[in-house]
């Protein structure tokens, strides 16, 4: 029998689908949406293909049970570890460990 994979996150991630705007390393813009994300790491559906080891800027709508607060926008910089085959529709999945992330002002309508 296998031994249990150990966790390797250093927090807890919430389930949350999220609109997330993904800049690649040839400054391409992508759409995607996350499936699950904390403070420090993310796991997405890209529209496009993405290879490990690239780093990319993310912008979204931070939850509030990640906030604290009330709902925010930030820019996050980031890191793929894993790619893996997606959802359908030529979405892939991406993993990423998030280095930085900066909170945005919010635009008035």
């Amino acid at each position: 029998m296998t031994p249990p994979k150990s966790e390797r996150r250093s927090q807890n991630r919430i389930s949350a689908r999220v609109p997330v705007s993904i800049k690649s390393p040839d400054s391409h813009s992508h759409a995607g949406y996350t499936r699950d994300l904390s403070m420090n790491g993310i796991f997405l559906y890209a529209d496009a293909e993405m290879k490990e080891g690239s780093e990319i800027e993310m912008v979204l709508l931070l939850p509030e049970e990640l906030t604290g607060t009330e709902k925010q926008w930030v820019c996050c910089q980031a890191s793929i570890v894993r790619v893996e085959p997606g959802e359908g529709e030529g979405r892939v999945g991406v993993a990423a460990n998030i280095r930085s992330i900066a909170g945005l002002p919010e635009i008035p309508a």
